[in-house]
């Protein structure tokens, strides 16, 4: 029985996200709801012009249309060139896809894969000292479960450098409190790895399980919101800039540094790198596949950088002065003469 044309896109997507993504990818659920957003967000700008979604066809995805929709993102949507990245890399996933599925939509597809991915800046890595989250701890109003979780959360992430994703997903029987106390990360590309946990970190996640009613041994998620769901990405970064807006009162620094969860795992790194510890344990620590990754944060120690430079000495002036230019000499010649 032949295909009805129309259902294409709805069956392609469906293979794609759940099937393709999970099973024979293997993806972890954060990379597919990753994907399933960045579609759904082209789909809804495609088909705004008549508001159903569901009635488009894979005709109607062009090349015009995508490029549309990515400069969207970026002028209305203010993404950045990075996260605009993101939504093509995932659109070009599902057409990549779908060429293989459906042979007579190639053309289309090698037309779509031709958007090309845009050059990206380089920022520099903001990431907290050691005693901004030192001041930031002591803010924190510890009377209240509110604030026994807040600083629970946050201790956890500075002694762990654990992904966001890490932290949402964290259950209690991931964590061992006994000493030595320690916790099993489940990172990237289905990556587990074993971290230690300080004594301090270890009694904050004490507290915070008891005022939280939460037993050692239940199935239950270690941080959770208000209403008693699972905390979310977004609610980690609002309890980490509601802090630092406080802690920025009596620490300027701060005002000046664009703070996020993932600037503790830097500080985690940095915190780290100056205590001594070897690239390859921070490597094993913050679970990177490769010790390359952590090779930036060399270049970020800015303190090191201060010692190096107090060690090393100054370059005096030269006595030789560069040759200069006469409007008689060969120019080759005088290139060659500097």
């Amino acid at each position: 029985m032949k295909e009805n044309p129309d259902t294409t896109l709805a069956v392609t997507l469906r293979g794609f996200l759940m099937d393709y993504l999970p099973q024979q990818r293997a993806m972890s659920p954060h990379t597919v709801h990753s994907y399933r957003d960045s579609l759904k967000l082209m789909l809804q700008f495609v088909a705004r012009d008549n508001g159903d979604p569901s009635q488009l066809t894979v005709e109607q995805l062009t090349v015009e249309k995508i490029a549309a929709f990515l400069q969207h993102l970026e002028e209305k949507r203010d993404n950045s060139a990075r996260t605009r990245n993101v939504r093509l890399a995932a659109i070009h996933s599902y057409f990549r896809y779908l060429g293989a599925e459906r042979p007579e939509h190639l053309a289309q597809t090698q037309r779509l894969l031709s958007i090309p991915f845009k050059r990206t800046i380089s920022r520099e890595i903001q990431h907290l000292e050691y005693e901004e989250m030192q001041a930031m701890l002591d803010s924190i109003d510890r009377t209240t479960g509110e604030g026994q979780r807040d600083f629970a959360l946050l201790s956890f992430l500075f002694n762990t450098g654990a992904r966001v994703s890490e932290v949402v997903g964290l259950q209690v029987c991931d964590l061992r409190l006994d000493p030595p106390a320690s916790v099993l990360l489940r990172g990237k590309g289905r990556r587990e790895r074993v971290c230690p946990l300080w004594p301090e970190t270890t009694r904050a996640l004490l507290r915070h399980l008891d005022a939280a009613a939460i037993g050692l041994h239940e199935a239950r998620h270690v941080f959770g919101n208000q209403r008693g769901y699972p905390i979310t990405r977004f609610g980690v970064r609002w309890i980490l800039q509601k802090h630092v807006r406080q802690t920025s009162r009596q620490v300027p620094s701060l005002k000046s540094k664009r703070i996020h969860p993932h600037s503790l795992r830097h500080g985690t790194a940095i915190h780290l790198l100056r205590s001594g510890v070897d690239l390859s344990t921070i490597a094993h620590w913050l679970g990177h596949a490769s010790v390359n990754t952590t090779h930036r944060y060399l270049a970020l120690d800015l303190e090191a950088k201060r010692e190096a430079l107090a060690k090393a000495k100054p370059i005096m002036g030269s006595k030789t002065k560069p040759g200069r230019w006469k409007s008689d000499r060969n120019l080759i010649e005088w290139l060659e003469s500097l």
